[in-house]
Order: C-alpha cells, then structure tokens, then sequence
C-alpha cells in the first residue's frame, strides 16, 4: 500500500489519524442512508452548503443501515490539508508557476500495476448489483441516489485522446447509470465520436480515487498543452500525468477486467461499463423530471431529459473498500474546484505588457468557480489599462467565472477579510466596475436568469463583471500598507482561519 496521501484516501486518512487527530471524524450508531449528508451539513459543513464558515472535518460514517460499506466525506473540507497531500502544487496559482508543473507532468506518466489493490474483490455480469453501494440521496427532493465523486476514464480507440472527469450520475438500478455531462466536456466529444463509427465508448468508474487525481480531474483539458505552454500541434498532457507531477510519483493504473480502458489502482471501488444510444431521464419510477440533487453553488439542481446511460459490466473494489462522496455544496467541493480552477486559468493567460499576475484564488462562497480574485503586479502604468483585457480575457475562457476582483499583490487572495479591506479602501464600486454584456450568463447561476431579471431595475439579465480593487500605479508611493510584512495565505497554515468570502 502507497504511503504518499496524494496516492491513495487510505494513505490520506492514515496521515490525518497520526497528525491531526481533530480533524477525522467517525460515527459508529446507526443512520439511515437517506440521513448521512443532512447530518453532516448539519454538523460539519461549510458555506456555501450551510452559512458558516468553517472548514470541513474528515467524517467515516460507520453505521449506514443496510450496508457494509462506510461513507467517507469532508476528505477535501480543508484546504490547507488539501495542499499537504500535493506537493507538487505550486504555492502560487500563476504563469511563472504552472510552467514547471506541465514540465513535471511530461515525465510523469502513469503505470500500470499488478496485483491492484483495486481488484481485491470482484462482481461480474449477473453479479453486479450497485444497489449494494451506500450512494447517498442528499435531501428528500433529489431524484434520487447519486454518485458524486466517481471520477469517470475514456479513451478514444483511433486517436488515443483521453477523458477524466467527475460526472453526477443517478443509480437507475443494478446496472445501469444515467450520467450528466456539462457542454463541452471532452467525455461527450469522445462518446459522440464513439456513436458516428457505430461504437460503444468503454469506460472505467473510479470512486474514492487518489487525491492528486481528484484535483487534476477538475482541470480544463483545453489548457494542458505540452511542454511550456498550450498548443494546437500536439495532443495534451495526460490528467493523470498532471496527478503524478502534483502528488510527485506517479499514478498507479490497472489494466480493465471487462473494458480496454484501465482503471485507477489505488481506487477503492472501480465501475467498468460502456455508452452507447441508451438514454434515459433523471427520474425514478416513471417520474417526470424535476430536481437532480444540491449543486456546488448551494441550490438544488434541475433534473436533465435523455441523458446517456452507462451499462455496467462490472464491479471491484479494495478489501473493506470506503464509499467516498461529497453532499453537493460546501468547503470540499469548493477547494476541489477551485484548486484545479486556478490552475486552469493560470495555464489560460497570455502575456499582458506591463502586467504580471501573481496569485489566483477561487472562493468558496462562489462554489470554488464564480468568485476569482487576481493579484496582479504592475510594472507601470500601462498596468493600469490593461486590468480590463486581463479581466476580460478570464471571462471569456472560463464560463463559470462571473466575477473577477483584481487586487495588488501585497493582498492575500485567499483570506477574505484582506479581500475586502482592498475593495473597500481600493475601489469604489460605481466607479470601478466594469460589465461585459456580450458574455454569457453563467450556467446555474440563478442571479443571472431572465425570471431574476424581471425583479430587477434593470430588467435584463446583467452580464458578468470584474472590479478594478488595485492601487494606481502613480499612487503607490502614497497609499501602502503601513505594516508591509506579507500576510500568510490561510490555506497555507495548518490550523488556520478559514478562507472565505
């Protein structure tokens, strides 16, 4: 077994039983299954699932009635613990810093393994039963159980292009799946090409995946070009290359029972199946679609019509395998997203000519993805006009961005209070802001909808926006901080102040 914890949740959990007793905990009484994530929402989670702000503990549910298999959540509630097991993120979300981590990647490729950990247990064919699984049903208003940390693994047969992403998908019954695949993922692209030829797409499922994996799974493929920057040319660094150069060896990988596609060796449970023409809505029983489950910005979701569905063709898992999951929003799901997600805007940015960005953060109260703030140095004044290209730029790549607040580099971007110390002593909001109305709306936003509009003065749905929160380049010798010792980013001390905002 992997002693690196961004190899394995095991590996993870032993280092927190050892070094930060406080932060794991577990439940032994019995819990209905349909209870796990209300209690802990309830007792655990943080903004934006529930209004405090608090990082999230490592909780085992142990006693889900009718199941063997113990729930795992909160694994990624903190982010300063989220950054121990990586020691290959860099401190700074930025250009400088994203370039040796791609070259890390291109020596880093996965490998395939023996004797997976993976593949302790096995349940083939007409053994198959994922109702043997503890999935959670969040509130009583979700269509019904859901996988929410199943990282799903494609490849494309002719071109060798892979997919990794983390999809919700709604358990149907024994073996089936229906899976929701946000425009634009790369796994739509590669089941799309899979039906033209008259194919299935083969497909590995992985649940309780190595944490390294889970961060690099959430970044956009369309920036990990090869070598020192993106390119057109050539195909994209591996995500599970990226895992390897982020947890600093690489990922482990296990040849498929019953697919051609591998499957994470260090996974607690692994799903292998295919898509084909199959569709089927998210609903139960003949229901009519209404509401999936609680989305990352805290709201519930809205159920999808004929979405594909993956026919299972087998199950395996590790001895005593974990069932790992996330409730939806909160402090786990924002730092998973929005670790990759500045990774994927520093690997986004080109060259601005008097500008240089120094840090990245995504907030939690943006759900990881809506909120960004972006320290900038400026080398002159003409920093000063490149703010809105900058901030433009960011939006129009990044889709799920809403608002961009753009600070000096002496702001720690992660700490919420030195974020609003600089818009409020740095910006004035009429003034300082800046709308783009030709960009989109942002999807699941529900403050960006024509039914909100209608409530508002302006009667339209307004477009997305950044906040110029820097000093003047002229202005600098006379508005500093009087104390100028840099501040510690929170998630960078363990034990920490939460970051908010």
């Amino acid at each position: 077994m992997t002693g690196n914890p961004g190899l394995s949740v095991r590996a993870a959990l032993a280092q927190l039983r050892t070094q930060e007793p406080e932060a794991l905990h577990e439940y032994t009484e019995p819990m209905p299954v349909a209870e796990v994530a209300a209690h802990f929402a309830a007792a655990h989670a943080g903004v934006p699932a529930v209004g405090a702000s608090r990082s999230e503990p490592a909780v085992l549910y142990r006693g889900v009635k009718g199941f063997q298999l113990p729930v795992l959540l909160g694994l990624y509630g903190d982010a300063a613990r989220l950054r121990r097991w990586l020691p290959g993120l860099p401190d700074r979300a930025a250009p400088d810093t994203v370039v040796p981590l791609l070259a890390a990647a291109a020596r880093t490729a996965p490998r395939e393994v023996a004797d997976a950990p993976c593949r302790a247990v096995a349940a083939v064919g007409d053994e198959v039963d994922l109702l043997r699984l503890p999935v959670l049903t969040s509130t009583p208003r979700d269509a019904g159980p859901y996988l929410t940390t199943a990282l799903i693994r494609a490849e494309d047969p002719v071109t060798g292009e892979t997919a990794l992403s983390c999809h919700r998908m709604l358990v149907l019954d024994r073996s089936r799946l229906t899976v929701w695949m946000v425009p634009g993922r790369k796994l739509g692209e590669l089941h799309r090409r899979a039906l033209e030829r008259g194919d299935r797409l083969p497909v590995s499922v992985s649940i309780g995946v190595p944490p390294a994996v889970m961060v690099a799974s959430a970044v956009n493929t369309a920036f990990l070009g090869p070598g020192d920057a993106p390119s057109a040319d050539e195909p994209p660094i591996d995500k599970l290359a990226l895992a390897g150069a982020l947890a600093g060896e690489a990922i482990e990988l296990s040849p498929g029972l019953t697919q051609p596609v591998p499957a994470l060796a260090q996974a607690e449970i692994v799903i292998e199946g295919h898509l084909d023409d199959q569709v089927a809505d998210e609903a139960l029983d003949g229901a009519e679609p209404g509401l999936s489950l609680p989305e990352f910005l805290g709201y519930d979701g809205r159920a999808r019509s004929g979405l594909p569905v993956l026919t299972v063709t087998a199950v395996t898992t590790r001895h005593d395998p974990l069932y790992q999951a996330v409730v939806g929003p909160g402090r786990e799901q924002s730092y998973l997203l929005g670790t990759a997600g500045a990774l994927s805007v520093a690997l986004s940015l080109p060259h601005h000519p008097g500008l240089a960005v120094h840090d990245l953060h995504f907030a939690a109260a943006g759900g990881g993805m809506l909120l960004l703030t972006v320290a900038v140095r400026k080398a002159s004044a003409a920093g000063d006009t490149a703010l809105p290209g900058l901030a433009r730029e960011i939006l129009r790549q990044h889709p799920f961005v809403k608002t961009v607040v753009l600070t000096d580099e002496d702001i720690a971007v992660s700490c919420t209070e030195d974020v609003l110390w600089a818009m409020t002593t740095r910006s004035n909001l009429a003034a300082d802001c800046t709308e783009w109305t030709d960009l989109g709306p942002v999807p699941m936003d529900p403050s960006q909808t024509e039914a909100w509009a209608e409530h508002r003065a302006a009667g339209r749905i307004p477009g997305r926006v950044a906040l110029d929160a820097t000093t003047p380049f002229a202005l600098r010798a006379t508005t500093r901080r009087s104390f100028a010792v840099p501040a510690p980013r929170p998630d960078r001390v363990p034990g920490g102040p939460a970051p908010g905002l």
